[in-house]
């Protein structure tokens, strides 16, 4: 037995694939199967001349995700899905599947979400998880070339790292738990023993919202590394991001192709410098005459592309009756990619009008919200550092710039395109004195976090770190609209099964 993805060492040889069928049609005296195996697709060919009467009557009743082995010969050909098919000697079907429920045709987001144990066998889905194996792989290979060890944070933690509101609480024995925000505060301790430590873990977020970048439960990736000031964390950040996406650019050309993913955006993160940038130089960006002019064009450039592919879509809708089977195929095809972007396009010039108002009136001293973060990014091809925010939105343990007082010295990286935060980091507070007066003046319990101040008691570094989001960063790098198909089972409000 061999897999799809290795064919290419069996040219001319016999052998067997296990896997379940994706499509499949006949003509005369021919079944053309086209078999999935978790490795790829593989056009399977069985000829009546060629197998059994059994046989070639078994294929002929296989429906979609029936399960089966199939032995033959590996033929190279360019023009099938992976350069290679099977001429079909033998085959052994395991179970002939009931009628599935996701075919080809265009399903709404509600019902994909109902079957998402199903609409992970699709050729898209699987695209993005091969592709977020690939970042996770990445993103180990990576620090643990740079030195770094990795090691677990827990789930359930009696504080806070982001703010007491997102918070699950939990029963614990009697006593009050939270599922985790982040696992930074207890990476702080373990870079204290290890120097240079990253945690790789679930997290969780309570936040009543239904955007195309919230999960309530998602993975984040979190480096802390000692005597790391901010320009040092800048730098890790961008390495390691460089490093994840000449991986997947390497590994998943195919993957991509099915993606539908332009490539450039990606090509030019790989090698060019990231734009750094202030907060306060964000601000004015986001308020000024170019950003109006950005979003008065892409208004009129979205109509303009809606009419034309209307007009597209009602010319291929009269054709498809009297089309040739191939040709209904692909103009099925296409019909769905309309639809599919017309709803994007409606997206856009619902939320335009909200970009522009938000633009327009956003203040300094505010946070950045997922609209803002969507214009600045519409403006690079590369990812943006926005560093030193005003230090009243950010988080207690985040240090303050010396030289102003106002600002911390945080940074967030936010990926083109109008994808936004993917990286939210900072050089950490050091001083006792400075983390008691912040724990005060935000309200939180000092008792539970005794320990955490026990740092700055026994030798206090200067130090600093990051947190990935993994999902955001697969939803970019994919090319996706929605972190739901970021993996495999999202849990957002309202969503809890399957």
């Amino acid at each position: 037995m061999t897999t799809i993805n290795k064919l290419s060492n069996h040219e001319d040889e016999i052998v067997t694939l296990k896997g379940w069928i994706y499509n499949s049609r006949s003509s005369k005296g021919l079944h053309f199967l086209e078999l999935r195996d978790g490795t790829g697709l593989c056009q399977c060919i069985v000829s009546e001349e060629e197998v059994s009467e059994d046989v070639f009557e078994a294929a002929g009743t296989l429906k979609q995700e029936s399960s089966l082995s199939i032995t033959g010969k590996v033929i190279k050909d360019e023009r099938s899905v992976g350069g290679y098919e099977l001429h079909a000697t033998d085959l052994k079907v395991y179970q002939v599947a009931e009628n599935y429920p996701i075919t080809p045709k265009d399903h709404g987001v509600e019902f994909l979400m109902e079957n998402r144990h199903l609409w992970l066998r699709s050729q898209r889905q699987w695209a993005a998880m091969q592709v977020r194996n690939t970042i996770i792989f990445s993103i180990h290979q990576f620090f643990q070339e740079e030195g770094f060890i990795q090691m677990d944070a827990p789930i359930f933690t009696g504080n806070a790292a982001e703010g007491t509101t997102t918070l699950f609480e939990t029963d614990y024995f009697d006593e009050k738990a939270y599922l985790t925000q982040s696992g930074q505060l207890y990476a702080e301790a373990m870079a204290m023993a290890h120097g240079k430590v990253y945690t790789f873990g679930p997290t969780f977020r309570a936040e009543k919202s239904k955007t195309r970048r919230h999960l309530t439960e998602f993975w984040m990736i979190e480096p802390e590394m000692a005597f790391y000031d901010l320009d040092m964390n800048m730098e890790l950040a961008e390495k390691m991001l460089k490093f994840i996406i000449k991986s997947v650019l390497e590994k998943h050309e195919s993957e991509l192709d099915i993606l539908e993913r332009d490539r450039s955006f990606l090509k030019k993160a790989a090698s060019e410098p990231f734009k750094k940038i202030s907060y306060t130089e964000a601000v004015e960006q986001l308020k000024s005459d170019s950003t109006a002019d950005m979003l008065d064009q892409m208004e009129k450039d979205r109509e303009s592309e809606k009419k034309e592919i209307k007009q597209e879509l009602e010319e291929i809708k009269k054709e498809h009756g009297s089309a040739k089977k191939w040709r209904k195929a692909q103009i099925d095809e296409r019909i769905k990619e309309i639809h599919s972007r017309i709803d994007q396009i409606d997206e856009d010039l619902r939320n335009i009008p909200v970009w522009k108002e938000s633009a327009a009136n956003f203040e300094w001293g505010n946070d950045f919200g997922g609209s803002d973060e969507t214009i600045l990014t519409m403006q690079y091809d590369t990812p943006v550092m926005v560093h030193r925010y005003p230090a009243a939105v950010k988080a207690f343990y985040m240090k303050r710039d010396p030289e102003d007082d106002k600002l911390a010295l945080a940074l967030d990286v936010l990926a083109p395109e109008g994808y936004g935060e993917i990286i939210g980091g900072s050089e950490r507070e050091d001083s006792l004195d400075v983390l008691l007066e912040r724990i005060e003046a935000h309200d939180l319990p000092k008792e539970a976090f005794d320990w955490y101040l026990d740092l700055r008691k026994y030798g206090s570094v200067p130090h600093s770190g990051y947190g990935l989001g993994l999902e955001r960063t697969v939803s970019w790098i994919c090319g996706l609209t929605h972190v739901r198909e970021t993996i495999p089972f999202p849990r957002m409000l309202g969503r809890l099964r399957p």
